[in-house]
């Protein structure tokens, strides 16, 4: 007994070894994220199947750089992946956060930032498109230190890197301050163990079955292992690197696509590696147990309550709808998704939203022919969407549509007036911050002065980040095109509001 117990500590120190370093990317959307890891990708053996355009799954990658590996973990820009970059930051050694030169620091830098100090990893700064003619470096580190990003040319301890997607130049230098930093940390992995890790993306693959993307954060996972989270479980059938390789086996802080859970995982969930199908079973039924008293809700009796069901192409997307959803203001009615899943929208889902008196909403996923039939039938109704901020604003509609009373106002929102940008005959454009509720295009709001009820017109148009969206959350800022006879000074506050006329009997 003494001697297998030697010759297990000796067996664990051997197994304990220096692993790469996970590196998460954030910053704001259009500040260079996914290009710097395209240019990186293109000279660093690092390979990719991730699409052009808008990253809306989280993606991870392998580059190798002086025979060192790194992983790198892209994060969706659009502001509705808040929780999907923040996780990406919990599982990451290393942040590397990408600050354009010609836009500096922006509002989803800033949360960047908090997420990073939350999660209380270290961190480098990537100031990007230093080919612009309008790049200004300075302003951009001046602006850091503003939220206190200290760089080391500032008298500081985080590392700044100069870099450009386009000419490659401070590629070489950012993933060299990787390794060094890597290097001060020392990570380990103890590759005698069993595997563990994060399930970073998950789908539901038509000719495959459940597919899931893993990272790896400790220990080793093999071909014809039993796996788990806490919403699936199975057996490790295939893995495959980010090349599309079969491999063996997937050490830590790769990251590998495996196929074998029995259904789609949720997005953020560890897993774990069993030896025994029991241990697994009790696992998962002291977890499943756990989340359904977890998910035990009360909702105000005098509220009237839609139930929803959705599906989506893959779990990021359905969490980041999820997500939205349950923070949608309203007074008088609620909305709760009583199923939410993965893949195509199929017969049972009808049946499904039958039983429960639900629509079924779709997000980049297809409806099945008996699915259409049986609806049709049934008159349930399905509504699939290809753009997040449509299918928010549908279930808008729907809250509102579903309210029962005589009719009247219900205010909507406030907003602070912040700025006067642009007065003509018929428009004015201004910007603040809301305060209450939300703004939306195309609603009615009165101008309050000390006050008073001073004039009212109607919203135009809504701006955020120099873009047109549908709607603008409490807490942000925004511009606003304003139709209406009385100018808006700063200082005042707009009051939003809807008319709705009385429900005919």
């Amino acid at each position: 007994m003494v001697t297998k117990n030697i010759e297990n500590k000796i067996e664990e120190k051997k197994a304990t070894m220096t692993r790469p370093p996970i590196v998460v990317v954030l910053g704001h959307v259009d500040h260079g994220k996914s290009s710097l890891l395209e240019a990186i990708r293109e000279d660093f053996k690092i390979t990719s199947k991730e699409a052009g355009g808008i990253t809306q799954h989280i993606g991870a990658y392998e580059a190798e750089y002086h025979d060192k590996k790194i992983t790198f973990i892209d994060t969706p820009g659009h502001e509705l992946f808040s929780q999907m970059r923040s996780r990406g930051a919990k599982v990451a050694d290393i942040a590397i956060l990408v600050v354009a030169a010609d836009e500096s620091v922006k509002p989803q830098t800033i949360e960047a930032i908090e997420q990073i100090k939350k999660a209380k990893i270290p961190m480098a700064v990537a100031i990007n498109k230093i080919d612009k003619p309008e790049a200004n470096v300075e302003r951009v580190k001046q602006d850091l230190a503003q939220h206190d990003v200290m760089v080391e040319s500032f008298g500081g301890k985080v590392p700044a890197v100069e870099t450009s997607a386009v000419t490659k130049k401070g590629i070489e230098d950012l993933l060299e301050m990787i390794l060094l930093m890597a290097e001060l940390e020392d990570l380990q992995a103890d590759f005698g163990r069993s595997g563990e890790g994060v399930v970073i993306e998950a789908l539901l693959d038509s000719k495959r079955g459940p597919t899931a993307t893993l990272l790896v954060t400790n220990g080793v996972v093999r071909a014809g292992e039993l796996i788990g989270t806490k919403s699936a479980n199975g057996k490790v059938r295939i893995l495959e690197d980010f090349q599309g390789g079969a491999i063996d086996q997937a050490t830590a802080s790769m990251p590998v696509v495996m196929i074998g859970f029995e259904n789609v995982p949720r997005v953020g969930e560890e897993w774990h590696i069993f030896s025994s199908e029991e241990l697994m079973r009790s696992f998962l039924s002291l977890e499943n147990k756990e989340q359904k008293i977890s998910q035990v809700s009360v909702v105000d009796s005098d509220m009237k309550v839609l139930n929803l069901v959705l599906k989506a192409d893959v779990s990021g997307s359905l969490e980041a709808i999820e997500n939205v959803v349950s923070s949608l203001p309203h007074d008088e009615v609620v909305v709760r998704v009583i199923r939410a899943d993965v893949g195509e929208i199929g017969e049972n889902d009808v049946k499904f939203a039958r039983s429960t008196n639900a629509r079924i909403f779709g997000f980049r996923t297809k409806v099945s022919a008996a699915a259409i039939d049986l609806a049709e039938k049934e008159k349930i109704q399905i509504e699939t969407f290809d753009i997040i901020y449509e299918l928010i604003q549908r279930i808008r509609e729907f809250m509102e549509e579903s309210v029962e009373d005589e009719g009247g106002r219900e205010d909507i929102g406030a907003l602070h007036i912040l700025g006067v940008f642009l007065v003509d005959k018929k428009r004015q454009v201004v910007g603040g911050k809301v305060t209450e509720g939300e703004v939306r295009k195309g609603i009615r709001a009165e101008i309050i002065r000390a006050e008073e009820i001073v004039g009212e017109g109607r919203i135009t148009n809504v701006q955020r980040d120099k873009k047109d969206v549908l709607s603008v959350a409490k807490g942000q800022e925004c511009g606003l095109s304003f139709e209406g006879t009385e100018l808006i000074q700063e200082g005042d506050t707009l009051q939003f509001y809807i008319e709705r006329p009385p429900k005919k009997s």
